[in-house]
């Protein structure tokens, strides 16, 4: 799945040990665009992606699963980042250049 919003707030990293070993996790808060702007916490696992050197207000496209799982009856779900682009990556292509230097064509008019 994937996002696009502006970025809000990098939360402090998580780390801990499990039956897989050591950890880390880091959130971070987007806000979509649009007529009823929604906040969405996403979070990056492992050092994937370092979102510390991204600014507050930057213009993100987030790639992402989504996973629920249960535990004591309560379901928990997790929006999982895996791929991230800035604004400055989101440039388009350039304009192909027009040859003006022919003026002749077989245009009929």
């Amino acid at each position: 799945m994937e996002i696009t919003g502006t970025l809000l707030q990098v939360l402090p990293p998580q780390t801990g040990h499990g039956k897989n070993g050591t950890w880390k996790k880091q959130e971070f808060i987007i806000e979509t665009s649009g007529t009823y702007p929604k906040k969405v916490c996403l979070a990056i696992w492992g050092d994937k992606i370092d979102i510390g050197k991204v600014a507050t207000g930057t213009s993100l496209t987030v790639n992402f699963d989504a996973e629920s799982r249960e535990f004591n009856g309560r379901w928990y779900t997790d929006l999982k980042a895996f791929g991230l682009k800035t604004s400055g990556d989101l440039k388009s292509a350039p304009e192909p250049a027009i040859d003006q230097s022919n003026d002749t064509d077989d245009l009929p008019f």
